[in-house]
């Protein structure tokens, strides 16, 4: 490891060897998810086939950088139906998924509605639908307010849900009828904080009814396992993502109970406070399920001003999941 000089005048021009150095460790998996994926390809699909404008409802993923990216090619973003014109362009749903009230109004509109909600959200739908069906309370294990639980609620009538964000939650809940209950869970929660409240309910409720497959989508799980693998190991951690991701500000949760002191989470290198990180020698970096890696490289680049770095990946597991456009717009659509 090359020794630290002595501190240099600020006026003068910088030199390479009065860096000190630091060693990045790169999360992989990291960034970007199929659901993801699908959903940025579906806006910019529908932009190819159709041109702009195309009315997109809420972000299509939960980042500012990719929403203005796909505004300044000819998306154009509302927050509820209302504020779409009557038009025959398209109007895209978000990888979170919406209530059915949502597409219903749209169908009642005849507008061209485009559905590109994550399919392992639509799993959950799914779920829940069959639960109700066979006359179980659902019990949904997520975050009041978030889009993807929105979405979930939006599924069934008012009553069909009891919404568990918490162990007190699972210890508090008094149903009904406890013999007639189910659970899902939002897709991109914290897996240690899931498996508490699960426990709690099953002890609580023996004859619970469960997933066929856990709810938290592959990604959510292995972006927190290669935190976990990381965070021991550095002095900081970033999580490049926006504040209102939920898989992004888990990931920040599960550095810090995996042992890292100093976990940030940051949209962009202007966001740094470099105060956190004065005295590193290690970091760690990671990126929420719908950041870009051109922002991974951002915050490097951001790094290697200020420090002599070398980046090392370490990869907990490999993915490889695909999930087709929605219908309206693979190839032959169009025709």
């Amino acid at each position: 490891m090359p020794s630290i000089e002595p501190a240099m005048d600020p006026a003068a021009a910088p030199d390479v060897a009065a860096k000190p150095p630091l060693k990045i460790l790169l999360a992989a998996p990291r960034g970007f998810c199929a659901g993801v994926v699908r959903a940025i390809d579906a806006v910019e699909q529908a932009l190819k086939l159709y041109g702009a404008p195309v009315y997109v409802r809420h972000e299509i993923v939960h980042n500012k950088y990719v929403v203005e990216d796909l505004k300044r090619k000819g998306a154009v973003f509302v927050e509820e139906l209302d504020e779409v014109p009557d038009t025959s362009a398209p109007v895209i749903f978000s990888a979170h998924g919406v209530p059915k009230s949502v597409p219903d109004e749209a169908t009642s509109r005849k507008l061209f509605a485009i559905d590109a909600t994550c399919p392992l959200v639509t799993k959950v739908h799914r779920e829940a639908q069959v639960h109700f069906r066979k006359g179980r309370h659902i019990l949904l294990i997520g975050h009041e307010g978030h889009p993807e639980v929105v979405g979930t609620i939006g599924q069934l009538p008012d009553g069909a849900f009891t919404l568990i964000e918490t162990a007190e939650d699972a210890r508090a809940v008094m149903p009904r009828d406890p013999e007639n209950l189910a659970y899902v869970t939002q897709t991109t929660l914290s897996l240690d904080d899931t498996a508490q409240m699960i426990a709690i309910l099953r002890e609580r409720f023996p004859t619970l009814s469960e997933p066929h497959k856990e709810d938290i989508c592959y990604a959510t799980t292995n972006r927190q396992e290669a935190v976990k693998a990381i965070a021991p190991k550095v002095d900081a951690l970033v999580v490049v993502g926006a504040p209102n991701s939920s898989n992004s500000q888990r990931l920040r949760e599960a550095a810090e109970r995996a042992g890292c002191a100093r976990a940030v989470l940051v949209q962009r290198a202007a966001d740094i406070d470099w105060t956190v990180f004065s005295s590193i020698a290690s970091l760690g970096v990671t990126a929420g399920a719908s950041a870009p890696e051109v922002l991974v490289e951002e915050i490097i680049d951001a790094f290697a001003e200020r420090f002599a770095v070398s980046v090392e990946t370490v990869t907990s597991t490999e993915e490889d999941v695909f999930f087709p456009l929605p219908r309206a717009l693979r190839p032959d659509a169009a025709e």
